[in-house]
């Protein structure tokens, strides 16, 4: 059973920045897709950033390339969304998440492992 820690979350300024930390325990055969996702109540969840674990390939959303950078630690089993040049509207419940893919990409639906969430908020 693979369990899944969020950490890191907190208030800042508008331009500031923060980094998110996942700690992941329970078999890695389960967790081919690892990713960050968000949201904010009354919308859906979105995907932020994710990569594939086996291939290293990354993918991240329009709203946050260039700011946001996924990244991992395999010595620590832990996983790190840097977030630098927070916007109000990344302010958000983020959320780690995990799972194994069954096609080449890794989709929404390959998420089955979810952590408990930690919140950013970003104040103009």
């Amino acid at each position: 059973q693979v369990q899944l820690v969020e950490s890191g979350g907190g208030s800042v300024q508008a331009g500031g920045s923060l980094r998110l930390s996942c700690a992941a325990s329970g078999t890695s055969y389960s967790t081919s897709c690892m990713g960050w996702f968000r949201q904010v109540p009354g919308k859906e969840r979105e995907r932020v950033a994710s990569f594939i674990t086996t291939t290293g390939s990354t993918y991240y959303i329009d709203s946050v390339k260039g700011r946001f950078t996924i990244s991992r630690d395999n010595a620590k089993n832990t996983m790190y969304l840097q977030m630098d040049g927070l916007k109000p509207e990344d302010s958000a419940m983020y959320y780690c998440a995990a799972g194994r893919r069954v096609i080449l990409l890794c989709r929404d639906m390959d998420y089955n492992y979810w952590g408990q969430g930690t919140q950013v908020t970003v104040s103009s």
